[in-house]
């Protein structure tokens, strides 16, 4: 089918809309900046954390820093080094077993596919500093000099794009054991070695190179914005980079940015507002609830099961938010089964309850005070109520749709109307629900069409 003229208008007149604005290297300019849309309306994507810290797999991703980089150090990861490694083993050692030797980005690519994921996000590079493409910046550090011997983020983001899903990057501003982010460190940061000879240059290599559809900053903390020249750098990205129209930002650009600054609002890892927040925003949270990146050591009771994160995805859209689920692969390139497992869940229960999730927005209330937990999301005229649990009766109560005449009840994935009947002429209905069938996740969502 040919899309009408004013779809085509409309698809033509948003990149002008974005071209034509010119910002200034300030935070006013910056975060008026219009969200481009393909975000919003995407509502789920996968995280993956790969790095040299799959290889010891010990404790979380954050090893090499408990390992050698706090004081004191972590003694659990001082005793995983000493009853396992030889004397006087170091940390880059790690990255030659780096192998992923069955590494497939098809393979991958087919498993956020059938998640329902509309976008991945991949580490370019986390605060150990290695890049899994070969930066010019981080020479003999990096997962085509040394490890896999192959170019990771330009691979998987290839068989990505392949599927229709957006590709955005992972980035540490800053990096643990840099000589040069140290001597700016130990300098108060009033100097800038760090930035101007090594992030910055690698960031815009990295964006022309890839191009990006998102960036996600992170390690930002230490030091203020101004040090990490990030206006600068988000003035060129939108103004004047190949993926200015349709790149989006998250908030990690300097010490206080967070839940403040930037495209959209990470604010704290695992964030979830208590109300409706007024700011577009994101949930970033892992199937292994101790860890970002692979542990070889994670059991089955601190893994997220299907349901939890089912109910964490709904509730965190009800929200306005969008849901960036995480796994990390082994270093021999493989998704744990589990993950994989929870993964294809979550895209079988969407693809019966994915209108309600995708390109939807918040309702007016985002969550009704009944016997069990319902969320509220809406598209146009529709309203999309989702229960998180089993109700125990026939008969379900809503409290806060306003009825009419016209309303019609349905059970996504049955298309057979439900009989219902108004609580009150101001608010409110009964539904008589079907034998609900075993949905993956547990969950069900009844679509109301004629309700305000």
């Amino acid at each position: 089918m040919l899309p009408s003229a004013a779809a085509l208008l409309l698809a033509a007149a948003l990149p002008l809309a974005l071209a034509g604005a010119r910002y200034t290297p300030d935070w006013k300019s910056l975060d008026a900046r219009p969200l481009p849309p393909w975000y919003d309306e995407a509502k789920f994507g996968i995280f993956v954390h790969w790095g040299v810290f799959s290889v010891p797999a010990f404790d979380s991703e954050w090893f090499w820093w408990y390992w050698q980089g706090q004081r004191p150090p972590d003694p659990r990861c001082v005793r995983y080094m000493e009853e396992n490694y030889p004397p006087g083993f170091s940390y880059p050692e790690f990255a030659p077993q780096l192998h992923a030797q069955f590494f497939n980005p098809s393979d991958w690519a087919d498993i956020f596919e059938a998640s329902g994921a509309k976008y991945v996000v991949f580490t370019a590079k986390h605060h150990e500093g290695f890049t899994n493409w070969a930066s010019p910046n981080s020479w003999n550090w990096n997962s085509v000099d040394t490890g896999p011997h192959r170019d990771m983020v330009g691979d998987l983001g290839e068989a990505v794009r392949n599927r229709s899903l957006h590709y955005g990057l992972y980035n540490s501003l800053y990096e643990w054991f840099h000589p040069l982010y140290l001597s700016d460190k130990k300098n108060g940061f009033k100097t800038q070695e760090f930035v101007l000879h090594k992030l910055l240059p690698e960031l815009y290599n990295m964006v022309v190179r890839y191009r990006p559809e998102l960036i996600w900053s992170d390690g930002d903390w230490e030091a203020p914005d101004s040090y990490w020249n990030s206006t600068q750098f988000l003035t060129w990205l939108y103004n004047d980079s190949p993926v200015k129209d349709i790149v989006v930002t998250n908030d990690r650009w300097g010490a206080g940015c967070y839940c403040k600054h930037g495209g959209y609002y990470n604010c704290k890892d695992k964030y979830t507002p208590s109300e409706l927040p007024k700011h577009k925003w994101e949930k970033c949270m892992s199937v292994d609830l101790l860890s970002w990146g692979y542990r070889r050591n994670m059991k089955i009771v601190e893994l997220m099961d299907l349901h939890n994160i089912i109910e964490d995805l709904v509730r965190t859209v009800a929200l306005g938010g969008n849901y960036l689920l995480n796994v990390g692969p082994t270093p021999d390139g493989m998704i744990p089964p589990l993950f994989e497992e929870r993964l294809r869940g979550v895209g079988a229960w969407l693809q019966v309850n994915g209108e309600a999730i995708y390109a939807s927005k918040p309702w007016r209330v985002q969550s009704d005070n009944t016997t069990v937990i319902v969320w509220y999301t809406s598209k146009n005229a529709t309203v999309y109520a989702t229960m998180t649990t089993r109700p125990s009766k026939s008969t379900f109560y809503l409290y806060e749709p306003r009825t009419s005449e016209n309303t019609k009840v349905t059970l996504l994935g049955n298309p057979e109307p439900l009989k219902w009947s108004p609580i009150d002429p101001s608010a409110g209905l009964i539904v008589l629900l079907p034998e609900l069938p075993f949905v993956p996740g547990q969950a069900w969502t009844l679509r109301l069409d004629g309700v305000l």
